[in-house]
């Protein structure tokens, strides 16, 4: 009776700060081809909930609010996977500057940690997009599939990159406070059940996430051109990803640093 009750309990936010700061130290620590093969991994994972949502929202006749609500919550599989599975995630990994301000990761390695997991992200979201063109997933339901893809390629690249930038802010405020809030629970169900609500808020709210980005468009370039066009691809995620930096590492990390963890002593940085 008493473990149940204790899987029952959330942990508190004072106690995720400590243990999101001992986390971003181990992140920082983490050898080179450890962190390059789980940030592909996480490209792969988010590719998977970006697909997913991509055929969720397909034909739909559920009106706009209601499509986007079913495609967010498929879209959250990605971030289900990264959490419980076990990935890299740069969205996520915005986290460690938590560790970079009570000083125990130093600028170096979290801007090593942040590059490295960013192009294994980047490798595994292309990879699947690669896979999934020549899989011919797109073709389903008669290529209607493939036009939804290529309807959100366009709005995509419509958007100018200032409010690129501020969806990107936005986008990882939800993100971050996402895989915050599943050092809360203490048991798979309960971690899937405090990160859907956030993941399928932004992808209702139309915010700006990189790594997703780095799948939803180079699939849908494939699938229209044949190939991928890369400073279209460059321009999107160059204001998306500084977006995403500013809203989990600012907005997110850096206030919880400063109510929970501002007076506590420094041991040196990594």
């Amino acid at each position: 009776m008493d473990s149940d009750a204790h899987s029952l309990e959330i942990i508190a936010p004072d106690k995720i700060a400590k243990l999101v700061e001992a986390v971003g130290i181990r992140k920082a620590r983490l050898g080179f081809l450890p962190t390059l093969t789980l940030g592909t991994l996480a490209g792969a994972f988010i590719a998977f909930g970006a697909m997913a949502y991509t055929v969720a929202i397909t034909g739909s006749e559920l009106g706009f609010g209601p499509t986007r609500l079913l495609g967010g919550a498929t879209f959250s599989l990605g971030l289900i996977l990264v959490i419980i599975g076990g990935a890299e995630l740069f969205t996520g990994n915005s986290l460690v500057v938590m560790a970079w301000a009570s000083g125990r990761v130093s600028t170096g390695a979290i801007l090593r940690n942040w590059t490295i997991v960013y192009v294994g992200n980047l490798i595994g979201a292309v990879a699947t997009a690669v896979l999934v063109h020549q899989s011919g997933v797109m073709t389903l339901g008669g290529g209607s599939v493939g036009t939804t893809a290529e309807g959100i390629l366009l709005s995509k690249l419509a958007i100018s990159p200032f409010a690129a930038f501020l969806r990107g802010i936005l986008c990882n405020v939800l993100v971050c406070l996402a895989v915050w809030m599943s050092f809360a629970a203490r048991n798979v169900p309960g971690k899937v059940m405090v990160i859907v609500p956030p993941v399928t808020a932004f992808v209702m709210l139309g915010f700006e996430h990189s790594v997703a980005n780095m799948y939803l468009l180079p699939v849908a370039m494939l699938y229209k051109n044949g190939t991928v066009d890369v400073l279209a691809l460059l321009a999107n995620l160059a204001p998306v990803t500084a977006g995403n930096i500013v809203g989990g590492g600012g907005l997110v990390a850096l206030v919880y640093w400063l109510i929970y963890l501002r007076t506590a002593p420094a041991a040196g940085p990594v």
